[in-house]
């Protein structure tokens, strides 16, 4: 589990943020954008492009928990890094399917027993 920090907006959040695709990183220069970390009301997506604040998208994402499992549903990009730490979106959701909220809800939950 990652803290938050100052500069990034931290003292907005409300959920626990969980670290996911750690595998990624070792490749993030060979693909566009990945899911960095998930919360239950959102995900931060690294990508060379950020979209606009208050673009609303269609999600559809894979984590690697045991398996490669897929979260979908629709979010509104409500943060933007631009930095060399981190670069990329912060993305709410809006809207989850039933199967998304669930696994979510089952990351999030693993990652507090620790």
């Amino acid at each position: 589990m990652t803290t938050p920090s100052p500069q990034s907006g931290a003292h907005q959040r409300q959920h626990v943020r969980v670290d996911v695709n750690h595998e990624f990183k070792h490749i993030e220069d060979y693909i566009a954008e990945y899911v960095s970390n998930v919360s239950q009301g959102g995900v931060f997506i690294r990508s060379k492009n950020p979209l606009p604040l208050g673009t609303r998208v269609m999600l559809k994402f894979s984590i690697i928990v045991d398996d490669i499992e897929i979260v979908e549903g629709e979010g509104e990009v409500v943060r933007v890094e631009r930095g060399p730490e981190e670069m990329g979106m912060g993305v709410a959701f809006t809207r989850l399917t039933a199967e998304s909220k669930k696994l979510i809800d089952t990351i999030i939950e693993r990652a507090q027993s620790v």
